[in-house]
């Protein structure tokens, strides 16, 4: 059985439009989309690299966003720590019979965040590594915290700071690593700017090339926000927003 015990293992698109956000995220990204059986639940839908899911996307009318999902070893444990922690629980635990038990939550900043813990008996196909284009490439939060919000994943997660890079008016950017030690990192964390509303986490999405996907993004009736810029180690990044308003972002080797 695979558990992503502190690492990021799952991620979701909340969306008022699921077949448009569906087209718009193959056609940027490369993904394949799949409708799920509802069984009786809501519809759901995953998004595919091959045969391997790489994230799902459920309609929530009024409420476009991305969030994340990270594992740990039992839910309900977790759950305790997280609130002793200064984190809220927004939905209780509840589980997807045959494939897992989930909670939504917020760390103490604010910014959303899924804890779960796969079923014993759900396959984890192994997925391609990044940066493939359709992986998930860097995981990004803006908080109103730094030293809290990187304090909380620390203890809850058991994640470690890489290093600080100083930014001048925008602060200190710290990369961190959820524990399998890569080089550079699993992701960042930051102050989050005035015209972000609340904390939040981003997510990145590997793509074959950044200008190439630009032009995707447009086409398919999103916004650039941010971008494209060159980030030490040599990777293009942009930061997007999807035709229903979600926000997005886009990482490749190649400009």
């Amino acid at each position: 059985m695979f558990t992503p015990k502190g690492k990021f293992g799952w991620y979701e698109l909340m969306t008022s439009d699921p077949k448009a956000a569906g087209k718009f995220y193959s056609d940027v990204v490369g993904w394949s989309t799949r409708e799920m059986p509802a069984d009786g639940g809501p519809p759901y839908t995953t998004f595919n690299l091959g045969n391997v899911g790489m994230a799902g996307m459920l309609t929530i009318p009024g409420h476009t966003a991305w969030i994340g999902y990270i594992g740990v070893g039992d839910v309900d444990a977790h759950i305790e720590k997280i609130v002793e922690a200064g984190g809220k629980l927004w939905r209780p635990a509840a589980d997807v019979p045959g494939v897992l038990r989930f909670a939504v939550m917020s760390d103490p900043q604010g910014a959303a965040i899924v804890v779960f813990t796969p079923h014993p008996e759900m396959p984890w196909p192994e997925r391609p590594a990044p940066p493939t284009p359709g992986t998930i490439g860097w995981h990004e939060l803006y908080t109103t915290d730094l030293e809290g919000g990187f304090e909380f994943y620390s203890k809850l997660f058991g994640w470690t700071k890489v290093s600080d890079m100083d930014m001048g008016p925008m602060g200190i950017y710290r990369i961190f690593d959820e524990g399998d030690h890569k080089q550079m990192g699993d992701g960042g964390m930051m102050t989050k700017a005035p015209q972000i509303p609340v904390s939040c986490w981003n997510f990145y999405f590997n793509v074959d090339s950044i200008n190439a996907a630009i032009e995707r993004v447009k086409a398919g009736g999103g916004k650039i926000i941010n971008g494209p810029m060159q980030v030490p180690g040599g990777s293009w990044i942009i930061q997007g927003q999807d035709p229903q308003g979600a926000i997005f972002s886009l990482v490749s080797s190649n400009e």
